[in-house]
């Protein structure tokens, strides 16, 4: 696959990694390190078109390249972090902190949306500020996913890569990865995996146009619905965990190819 942006795409795929990974991430640095994307972004949007960063292919390839820069803790680290709980007390906490990541990259994104209303030229740049909130929180929810799957204790092995769209996968269908489903989970995505994926980026990205509303009214519904949506779906992984706590591990093995 052609990296969407060049040589920035490593650039791209370590910011949103550390976007989705810092829990303790001051909301100055976030806003800047939003800003910083936003940028890089809309760079690639020049190239692609004017419209490119809204098209759900693009920002599903973003968030494949990404999946491997987003770190994910075992269980032994995540519950160290979090004062020695464990399982569902575990899993509750890590969806607050997620819950409290997406709200604040949503507050940010506002932010920086009624800086854009005040500054009419910058209103280009709008659509990769949108994508730029988009992709982080669909990795911070990916990383939420992967979390969820150590506490439960439904093992994904496999290399960075092959872990990364197996998550990816997971977070796009709104379910936990099955151990048990037919075929083998590989690094490349098929094209129902590819498509669903680009169907949620799509809806996404819509729920964060909210952030365009003026002065600080985006800041807060988009804060708010970036909530309720990251709730929404750690509930609905964590039922199919449940079903899945007593199933035997199969490993996930890396497949030749690329993810485009």
């Amino acid at each position: 696959m052609e990296p969407a942006h060049g040589g920035g795409s490593t650039e791209v795929g370590e910011l949103i990694g550390r976007l989705a990974g810092d829990e303790e991430m001051d909301r100055e640095t976030r806003r800047r390190l939003l800003g910083r994307l936003a940028r890089l972004l809309g760079q690639g949007a020049r190239r692609a078109g004017a419209a490119g960063i809204a098209r759900g292919r693009l920002l599903a390839d973003l968030l494949i390249e990404a999946a491997p820069h987003i770190p994910i803790r075992d269980l032994e680290t995540l519950s160290r972090h979090h004062h020695g709980l464990a399982g569902e007390d575990l899993a509750d906490n890590l969806v607050k902190v997620a819950g409290n990541a997406t709200t604040a990259v949503g507050a940010a994104g506002g932010a920086l949306a009624a800086v854009e209303f005040a500054a009419p030229p910058l209103l280009l740049t709008a659509p990769a500020q949108i994508a730029a909130e988009t992709l982080v929180v669909a990795a911070i929810e990916v990383k939420l996913i992967a979390e969820l799957h150590e506490v439960y204790g439904v093992s994904v092995q496999g290399s960075g890569t092959a872990r990364g769209a197996a998550f990816v996968t997971s977070w796009a269908r709104q379910r936990g990865v099955n151990p048990l489903e037919g075929g083998t989970f590989t690094s490349a995505l098929g094209s129902a995996a590819k498509a669903t994926l680009r169907k949620r980026m799509m809806r996404t990205f819509g729920r964060h146009l909210t952030t365009m509303g003026p002065l600080l009214t985006g800041a807060a519904a988009g804060a708010a619905l970036n909530r309720a949506a990251t709730r929404a779906l750690a509930a609905k992984v964590r039922q199919d965990l449940r079903g899945s706590v007593d199933a035997p591990p199969r490993p996930l093995r890396s497949g030749p190819g690329d993810l485009d």
